[in-house]
C-alpha cells in the first residue's frame, strides 16, 4: 500500500506531521546530508523505532517527505487562455523544479521509492494541475489537447532536462515546449 495515497488520521497524523516537520527544521539547520534517524527522532519527539516502523529506512522517509514538498499548494493561475495558463504554469513548474531545494526533492522522492508510487504521485500532481488548466480552456470554448498530450510534450522534457541537461534552461525553453503542443497561432 502507498503510504501517500492515504491521509492518516489520530495519532498517525500527529506523528507524521511532527516527523516531517522536523526533517525539514533539521535539513536547514544541519543539511540533508547530516540528518539521522535516531536526530530526527529525538526533535520529533517519537523514537526510532516509530520512524523505522512507519517508513523502513532514512531514504523512505526523505522520499515521503519529499512528496509532500512537492504537492502543489494552489490551483494553476487563471490567465484568460489556455496558452497563457499554460506557458505560466510552465515556467513555474520549471522555476521550482530547476531550483537546487526542487532538485534535491525531486532526488529523495524517487530514491526512496523502490516501487514507484512516489514518482507516479509526483506525476498525478502535474497531471492534475494540467487538468485544471484544460477544463478551464474548454469551458471557455477553447479546442485543447488531453492530457497526457502536455505531459508528453510539456512535463517530461522538463523534467528530463532539470535532471540530466540542466545548463542554459530558461523561460524561453517552456514556452517553447507548449508552442510546440499548441501550435504557433495557439488552438
Amino acid at each position: 500500500m502507498s503510504r501517500q495515497m492515504v491521509r492518516p488520521g489520530g495519532r498517525s497524523a500527529r506523528v507524521q506531521a511532527s516527523v516531517h516537520a522536523a526533517v525539514r527544521e533539521l535539513a536547514s539547520e544541519v543539511g540533508r546530508d547530516a540528518l539521522t534517524v535516531p536526530m530526527i527522532a529525538q526533535r520529533a519527539g517519537v523514537t526510532p523505532s516509530t520512524i523505522y516502523r512507519r517508513w523502513g529506512d532514512l531514504q523512505e522517509l526523505l522520499s515521503d517527505v519529499a512528496v509532500e514538498r512537492l504537492r502543489p499548494e494552489t490551483a494553476p493561475g487563471d490567465h484568460g487562455a489556455l496558452r497563457a495558463d499554460l506557458t505560466a504554469w510552465a515556467e513555474q513548474f520549471l522555476d521550482e523544479m530547476s531550483s537546487p531545494t526542487g532538485r534535491a526533492y525531486i532526488r529523495d522522492a524517487l530514491l526512496g521509492d523502490p516501487d514507484g508510487s512516489n514518482a507516479g504521485q509526483c506525476s498525478a500532481y502535474a497531471a492534475e494541475q494540467i487538468d485544471v488548466i484544460l477544463t478551464r480552456a474548454t469551458e471557455r470554448g477553447e479546442k485543447t489537447p488531453d492530457v497526457e498530450t502536455v505531459i508528453d510534450g510539456v512535463v517530461a522534457p522538463l523534467m528530463y532536462r532539470i535532471l540530466f541537461r540542466p545548463d542554459g534552461l530558461d523561460a524561453a525553453y517552456p514556452r517553447r515546449l507548449v508552442t510546440a503542443v499548441l501550435g504557433p497561432t495557439g488552438r
